[in-house]
């Protein structure tokens, strides 16, 4: 089995970026204007220290609904039978999106979204 790059992109975006939301609103706020450095600081503070969890969760589920989807369109895995057949590529698959979402979350929030936010003076 091999997946692409372009597919695990497709598969793992968007629930990253809902799970980085706790820290990356605040950024996109004060980045239109909508608020201030400091109104914003006190939000990322809340968000992370508070709801990080929630935020977390959301992306997880995002994440599991985007791999069945891909599973269903893409690979043609609609029924069970079928996924009986295939179970090896479906394991695969989810480890595969799993391994990638938790990376390319912990890069994205902890370096991409940590540095901007260092950039523009939301957190030290």
């Amino acid at each position: 089995m091999k997946m692409k790059f372009k597919e695990l992109l497709k598969i793992t975006g968007l629930p990253v970026l809902f799970a980085s939301l706790c820290c990356l609103s605040p950024l996109i706020l004060v980045l239109l204007g909508l608020s201030t450095v400091s109104f914003a600081s006190s939000l990322a503070d809340t968000f992370y220290g508070d709801y990080k969890w929630a935020f977390r969760a959301v992306g997880l589920i995002l994440l599991a609904i985007t791999t069945i989807l891909y599973l269903r369109k893409q690979k043609g895995i609609c029924t069970i039978d079928e996924a009986k057949k295939r179970r090896q590529e479906i394991i695969n698959t989810v480890l595969i999106v799993l391994i990638t979402g938790v990376l390319a979350y912990m890069f994205f929030l902890y370096v991409v979204v940590h540095y901007a936010g260092v950039f523009f003076g939301l957190w030290i």
